[in-house]
């Protein structure tokens, strides 16, 4: 059991570094056995600093250091202090040049932060603090620093060396060795730093922007990859036009460079001129990869490229200011790839996330601001708080200034800062200089946690044609804060009529009632709102929260009337879906809380048939407003939820939905079945995903025209997408010798494929049907499992525990149990990972006495492991002592 407790960081103690760091040149000499890196700094006293006679000191973490020079003189052993943590040199000059050697080995490095080792590849991963398991240096991202940066290895085993900036020298050296010096003309922190070196296949295109330069645009594979980066490329140069014309960012450098590594325990990473990527977020062809997938990658790519400018050129202060980038660039890439796309559909898929995952974490005990207060461990605080909620609030802003002056926001905050690092009130300040709005209570959205809760009631003038809303918020305790402030929130509104049109909004005080919109963003500033809209001949429906205006939850008594009417007229796609789902939610948990036996609602049979019958929507909408809500977000709506009541009702649901639907979903199915060629278009994706979810619902009522339906269409396949959909259904039905078999026919075809095989263990591990737990131990003793690499790991324990509710939650405690015996061994190797795939045993409060104890057990016994990480000490410390 770990003793000493991790340091805990305040925001309220930040200092100013003492020394800057102007200038970094870096000599990596790599073998087999190891890594010699020179590092020489020029080094000077920070004007700003009041500490004029501070020591120099330096991170540096599992370092052997061979020796420092200074001012070309080396230290003696006496001239400096070292610990597990720290280069400290007592007395410096105001002015120095600094030179350092350290021994690393990246081959035995299997925490993947820092210089590591993969699949003979050398590659680097520094956010937020791997740049001290290279060298010493200040650590942080207000140190900004121009880098030269030279790379020796093997020509043979690494025929490709890259750094950030531009290549500017390479040649032959002895020994079958060569060198490639790379130099980055841009000020950067050393989280931005990378190298990369191995025996890749290169894989170029061009772009010419707007000013016309023309950018040289390489990927780099492992050779059996070469031909899956083809959509990586193109989505890359549709996120470099998109941004000029978004934005008006241009790229800066002459070369853009991405490299897919297999391990990795993020999902890309930014740095400078050389993103590097987790394989299964770049990597794709029609054959291996999903709709989804292709989505996700054009995403992720135009994420990272955003980020040159949104992280990069601009920065971060310190570490509590990460959403400043994060939030941000979340912004810009869910907007781009709305562009790309269907904008509601985009919208659901952010929304359900953030609803089922983010609130979670947010009544969670490791519930913490946008911008935290404090931290022990800073890789614990990439979490959903910080990326979603923190896009949110930027959209928030969006929203409550309009496209133009948020443009304008957006461009000062770009022009004011470049080549700084700043905070969130800096960026805040740009957005109220160019709009000219007050945002200071705005900020409170950055300093309190919680999910805000609005209450709304209404009543009816009829009278008067008078409408009354009030809207009344909270915003709930979390941990170390309570008593919170009412929140500046943006609150859309729409009004429906008997005949679903939608009403004309006029407040009291309009002076033109003939152009009241027809729909309003109100804005919340107080604890109770109560707004009149006058000229109404009856009672309207109200659609609330239109596009999911705020991250809140919204409490209204809406019959069910009213949700099969809004999901029917509402001109919202957003709230369309939304009703859709508020309806299931209602009827599922009424079965769950009913005593007696109660008849599904068949009203609900009608809404779906006249969905699957209407050829008007979005079909891309209709299979979204298909899929019943999750067992995740029923759980996390509910209040000590019975895990397996709600695993039952919810399938109890979906089967007599299937059963009632079987005409409609066989004809949809055939409908949506094209024999066109394979494009990843909005409508041909609709396509694809409405047959699935057909043949999905089909399956769950073992349905023989259904199974065979899957199995032809298996057979059949020339893409991913209808592959993996016949295989999931086949997976979750309960013919168990099909699915024995298409398992194993999938395994053998694509053995080969790690990115495949990782689908394939996920299919499994998130099915209730082929994924309890002697299964789930069977795939990690399967051969294509590697404790190693991060992406098997969650691919069967983070989505057993994560998808597969019912079997995680077996009252017997055993998934519990399993779970901490996954965390504890991964903590001696990756304790990043090991974190963060605790979590679902952190929400320990949240259930039944009877499977909280089961829970708090297995959590405590993960605390009292011996050599706890400080990654994994402060998520189960604050989570036992909440």
């Amino acid at each position: 059991m770990r003793t000493n407790q991790p340091t805990t960081i305040h925001l309220s103690e930040y200092k100013v570094p003492a020394y800057l760091v102007d200038a970094v040149d870096l000599c990596f000499e790599l073998f087999d056995d190891g890594a010699r890196v020179h590092s020489t700094l020029s080094v000077r006293h920070n004007p700003e600093s009041t500490e004029e006679s501070a020591p120099l000191a330096l991170d540096g973490d599992s370092l052997k250091l061979e020796s420092v020079a200074l001012n070309g003189k080396e230290l003696a052993a006496g001239d400096y202090e070292e610990t597990d943590e720290q280069l400290v040199i007592a007395k410096v000059p105001v002015q120095f040049e600094l030179k350092v050697v350290t021994w690393i080995e990246p081959q035995n490095n299997t925490r993947l932060e820092g210089l590591y080792k993969s699949s003979g590849m050398f590659c680097t991963q520094c956010e937020a603090e791997g740049f001290r398991c290279i060298t010493y240096f200040p650590d942080r991202p207000d140190v900004m620093a121009r880098y030269r940066t030279r790379i020796e290895a093997d020509k043979n085993t690494c025929p490709v060396l890259l750094s950030n900036g531009n290549d500017v020298e390479k040649g032959d050296l002895d020994n079958g060795r060569h060198f490639v010096t790379w130099e980055d003309p841009f000020p950067k922190p050393s989280y931005l730093f990378a190298l990369v070196a191995g025996d890749l296949v290169e894989k170029q295109d061009t772009f010419t922007t707007c000013s016309g330069r023309d950018i040289d645009l390489r990927i780099y594979v492992e050779a059996r990859n070469a031909a899956k980066t083809r959509h990586a490329l193109d989505s890359l140069k549709r996120a470099m036009r998109w941004d000029e014309e978004t934005y008006g960012r241009e790229y800066d450098l002459d070369i853009f460079m991405i490299v897919a590594v297999d391990d990795f325990n993020m999902g890309a990473m930014e740095n400078k001129g050389l993103n590097i990527f987790n394989s299964s977020c770049v990597l794709a062809s029609q054959e291996t990869a999903t709709d989804l997938a292709f989505q996700r990658i054009e995403s992720i790519v135009a994420h990272e490229y955003f980020h040159n400018w949104s992280g990069n050129r601009v920065t971060c202060r310190d570490w509590f200011q990460l959403s400043l980038k994060e939030g941000f660039t979340v912004f810009r890439d869910a907007t781009f790839s709305a562009d790309m796309g269907s904008s509601t559909v985009k919208r659901i898929e952010d929304v359900t996330l953030l609803r089922t995952a983010q609130f979670a974490e947010d009544a969670g005990p490791m519930a913490h601001p946008v911008r935290p207060a404090s931290y022990m461990e800073i890789s614990n605080f990439y979490t959903l708080t910080i990326y979603e909620k923190g896009e949110e609030v930027v959209r928030m802003i969006h929203t409550l200034l309009g496209p133009e002056l948020f443009r304008k926001g957006s461009d000062l905050y770009f022009e004011r800062h470049d080549g700084q690092a700043v905070t969130t009130d800096d960026f805040v300040r740009a957005m109220e200089d160019a709009s000219g709005r007050d945002l200071s209570q705005f900020r409170l959205w950055y300093e309190q946690a919680g999910t805000p809760e609005l209450t709304v009631s209404d009543n009816y003038d009829d009278e008067q044609g008078v409408y009354r809303l009030t809207v009344q918020q909270s915003v709930p305790d979390t941990p170390g804060q309570t008593d919170k402030k009412p929140q500046h929130i943006p609150f859309a509104l729409g009004l429906l009529g008997a005949d679903g049109e939608t009403l004309p909004l006029t407040l009291e005080n309009d002076q033109n009632a003939a152009s009241a919109p027809v729909e309003r963003v109100l804005e919340l500033t107080e604890a109770s709102h109560t707004f009149e809209f006058h000229g109404l001949s009856q009672k309207p429906v109200p659609s609330l929260l239109r596009s999911f205006s705020a991250p809140v939850r919204v409490v209204y008594p809406w019959s069910r009337e009213q949700l099969l009417f809004l999901m029917s007229h509402d001109s919202d796609g957003f709230n369309r879906w939304d009703a859709g789902q508020r309806l299931a939610i209602d009827v599922i948990q009424s079965l769950v809380a009913s005593t007696e036996t109660v008849e599904v609602e068949p009203r609900l049979v009608e809404a779906y048939r006249s969905l699957l019958g209407d050829a008007t929507l979005d079909q891309a909408l209709v299979a979204k407003m298909m899929q019943l809500p999750s067992e995740a977000y029923l759980v996390e709506l509910a209040n000590s939820p019975d895990v397996a009541a709600i695993h039952r009702t919810r399938e109890r649901v979906a089967t007599y939905l299937a059963t009632a639907l079987r005409d409609e979903l066989i004809e949809c199915y055939h409908r949506n079945t094209g024999t066109d060629v394979y494009e990843i278009t909005p409508e041909s994706v609709a396509r694809r995903s409405l047959r699935n979810t057909a043949l999905a619902w089909l399956l769950m009522i073992n349905d023989e025209t259904g199974r065979d339906l899957a199995l032809a269409q298996l057979s059949a396949a020339d893409n991913m997408t209808d592959r993996m959909g016949a295989l999931r259904a086949l997976v979750n039905s309960d013919y168990a010798s099909e699915r024995t078999q298409v398992l194993t026919d999938f395994y053998e075809r694509f053995q080969e494929d790690p990115q495949v095989v990782e689908q394939w263990f996920s299919v499994q591990a998130s099915s209730d049907r082929a994924g309890q737990l002697p299964q789930i131990h069977a795939l990690l003793e399967h051969p294509a499992f590697d404790w190693k690499n991060p992406n098997k790991i969650r691919s069967v324990v983070a989505v057993f525990a994560g998808q597969n509710l019912a079997a995680f939650h077996n009252p017997d405690g055993s998934g519990y149990e399993f779970l901490a015996d996954q965390v504890c061994r991964l903590d001696d190797s990756n304790p990043q990972i090991a974190a963060r795939l605790v979590t679902p045993l952190t929400r320990w409060k949240k259930f039944a006495p009877a499977y909280s104890a089961l829970m708090r057990s297995a959590l405590e016994r993960v605390r009292d492991k011996s050599e706890l990480s400080a990654d994994l000490y402060e998520v189960v410390h604050k989570s036992l002592e909440s």
